[in-house]
């Protein structure tokens, strides 16, 4: 990893490296009780529309691909041209799963990616904030993601019945987008399918091969659409942000 550190500071002279974002946009929407979230309006614009527009804005981005089920590339492309996000260099059919999914959007990113940042379709209140801290810190650290502090107890628990009350202090809800050498991340995601090792995001792929993931502060904001209550939580969330 200090040799890519080494290769990317010499290469950028101080600048960013070039990064490339795969966003996987292809799931079902199971849990939405029939609302596909995707093109699903928050204040008006999709939800794909907010993330898009989010990774669009971010300097530290350079390309973007999105991941997506094949009845909607047409849907997304030509949300792209209305909302001009510019940043968009194509989109493609996803995968069985996630992580499929992210494997073939990663195909897609350009040969000159140093940094490839992974972030779901359906998250669309990453702030530029959350976006700067997590890709600085993945050029020093070879892979990171942002993280709030967990607030609830956690307990552990078999058919019913707590065995264990996790400490709070050490728990972290880990968000998106999640960053990584992208050479690696790439060896990474094969090595699990290889090894038949399931992994429940991205992060996991990286510690499978023992890559330390640094943590960088995340947002209680950055929740990702995924029932329909999130739905109303994401409209309260943008009417705060007009507020300011």
């Amino acid at each position: 990893m200090a040799g890519f550190l080494s290769r990317f500071f010499q290469k950028n002279k101080g600048d960013h490296p070039y990064c490339s974002a795969v966003i996987p946009a292809a799931g079902t929407a199971s849990r939405m009780e029939g609302i596909d979230k995707m093109p699903a309006e928050l204040m008006g614009k999709p939800v794909l529309a907010w993330t898009l527009q989010a990774l669009d804005a971010c300097p530290l981005i350079d390309e973007i691909v999105v991941v997506t089920r094949e009845d909607l590339i047409t849907p997304v492309g030509t949300l792209c041209k209305e909302y001009g996000i510019s940043k968009v260099k194509t989109i493609v059919k996803g995968g069985a799963d996630r992580a499929e999914s992210v494997a073939l959007g990663l195909r897609e990113i350009s040969p000159e990616a140093e940094l490839a940042a992974i972030h779901d379709g359906a998250r669309p209140f990453v702030s530029q904030k959350v976006l700067e801290e997590v890709l600085t810190a993945a050029a020093k650290n070879g892979a990171a993601a942002p993280a709030v502090p967990v607030k609830d107890t956690i307990k552990k628990a078999e058919k019913g019945v707590v065995e264990q009350t996790l400490d709070r202090s050490t728990l972290y809800a880990v968000q998106t987008p999640q960053v990584f050498q992208a050479d690696f991340i790439k060896g990474a995601l094969q090595h699990c399918r290889e090894k038949g090792i399931s992994i429940t995001d991205d992060c996991s792929a990286a510690e499978a091969l023992g890559m330390k993931v640094t943590l960088t502060e995340g947002s209680y904001e950055n929740i990702k659409i995924t029932t329909p209550i999130d739905m109303v939580m994401g409209e309260a969330i943008l009417k705060c942000q007009e507020q300011g």
